[in-house]
């Protein structure tokens, strides 16, 4: 599989996300901010990073990007799209997936390590995740408390669009494991068709036991497997 990695003036996690999917074994590719065309994609990542100079707001200015508008097509065509911590916001701004991204609730950065409890593991980012097992990965943010209205919390909830929660090494949803004070503890989600998603925390940066953890790589494996299943349906 190749995955496109958008790359826009102050992105730092691009060659993360390239290395990423080096260690899976599979190709990748930088498209530039500039760039009308993804090229021959089978997923895009959104990668981390401090787009434009987080001017305005996070990833308000990379929403009007060239290359966002190929994102849009690919998305609206059923193309898996993944946006990682700056990412999330760009494709919050973008309106590819729902609510918002806002300071942090301490208005303090922060760098550490988190865990994940996974939400719903019926979706193409998730169904490689091991049941009941909780996620290590990193964060690294000053804006990643997701916020959203009543009405829309109410919709991404029945929809089983949360796909990550912030917990303790446990699975359990608490306050003290919430970084960022992020509503409901969301650390990442999906839009209503499941092929665009979201987080705050890296799985970029958690692809390899030498890093730390390599708890990343399920959600990139989830991917590759729905990947693969269309390719093999189409096929058929």
């Amino acid at each position: 599989m190749h995955f496109a990695v958008l790359q826009f003036p102050a992105s730092n996690c691009d060659q993360d996300c390239v290395h990423a999917a080096r260690v899976l074994g599979h190709t990748s590719g930088l498209v530039w901010h500039k760039d009308t065309s993804l090229g021959a994609a089978d997923a895009v990542i959104v990668p981390g990073g401090f787009s434009y100079g987080d001017y305005l707001r996070c990833g308000a200015i990379a929403r009007f990007s060239p290359v966002m508008q190929a994102v849009k097509q690919f998305a609206e065509n059923g193309g898996l799209v993944i946006g990682i911590c700056n990412g999330f916001q760009i494709l919050c701004e973008a309106h590819l997936l729902p609510g918002a991204l806002i300071r942090n609730r301490d208005l303090q950065f922060h760098c550490e390590q988190v865990f994940l409890k996974t939400a719903n593991h019926d979706t193409p980012f998730t169904t490689h995740i091991p049941s009941g097992k909780i996620l290590r990965v990193p964060i690294a943010h000053g804006e990643g408390c997701y916020f959203a209205d009543d009405d829309t919390l109410a919709k991404v909830q029945a929809n089983k669009q949360i796909l990550w929660q912030y917990s303790d090494a446990n699975g359990a949803l608490t306050e003290k494991a919430n970084p960022n004070g992020s509503v409901l503890n969301i650390a990442g989600i999906a839009n209503e068709r499941f092929n665009v998603a979201g987080l705050m925390p890296h799985p970029d940066r958690a692809s390899e036991p030498l890093l730390g953890s390599d708890d990343g790589k399920f959600i990139f494996q989830s991917m590759i497997a729905a990947l693969e299943k269309r390719r093999t349906a189409k096929a058929a």
